[in-house]
């Protein structure tokens, strides 16, 4: 089978899960801006970071796939917002519906991922976005706050890294799974 992994990373957290991802399934890992075509791949694994309620890189990467018949898709999100929360994941799928086609977002395998976050990092475009967030956030009433915007003010202005390599494990099954 001819099989890639397709990343979108800027600060490294979801290039750290693709690399990994690669190391263990023997799989080529690749950035998204470097891949022209992804029609002659079979299974089509692409991790990327969420930023502005989007997936980095996902839209143009699957642009480029204009059939998706007899293709694996698999999709790892990679963000700060905690996986196991159901209104998380609500609210990640419905930015997935919009960047996708419909036939690509519902035969696509989905799996979500903690990244992490070192302001000392971030750009001035990031860091500025990150700063209005969490002002933001930080006036609204506790009892309004989901466990995203606890997590905001908790993380703000610090390094913290919630990247678990572990969890890969479930996407290597899927990998393996035959058509």
């Amino acid at each position: 089978m001819n099989n890639i992994i397709i990343y979108g990373s800027i600060y490294g957290t979801t290039k750290t899960y693709a690399e990994e991802l690669a190391r263990e399934t023997k799989i080529s890992a690749i950035p998204f801006k470097t891949i022209d075509d992804i029609s002659n791949y079979d299974t089509i694994i692409y991790l990327g970071a969420l930023y502005a309620g989007g997936v980095l890189g996902l839209a143009k990467t699957f642009k480029k796939l204009k059939d998706i018949k007899d293709k694996k898709i698999i999709i790892a999100t990679v963000g700060l917002a905690d996986p196991k929360d159901k209104t998380n994941i609500t609210n990640i799928r419905n930015s997935l519906k919009v960047q996708l086609s419909k036939e690509i977002f519902e035969n696509a395998k989905l799996f979500h991922l903690r990244g992490g976050i070192d302001y000392g990092k971030l750009n001035f475009a990031h860091k500025t976005m990150m700063t209005l967030l969490y002002q933001k956030t930080k006036r609204m009433k506790e009892e309004n706050m989901t466990p995203e915007d606890k997590a905001i003010i908790a993380t703000y202005n610090k390094q913290v890294n919630f990247v678990d390599l572990n969890k890969l494990n479930d996407i290597i099954k899927e990998i393996e799974v035959e058509n």
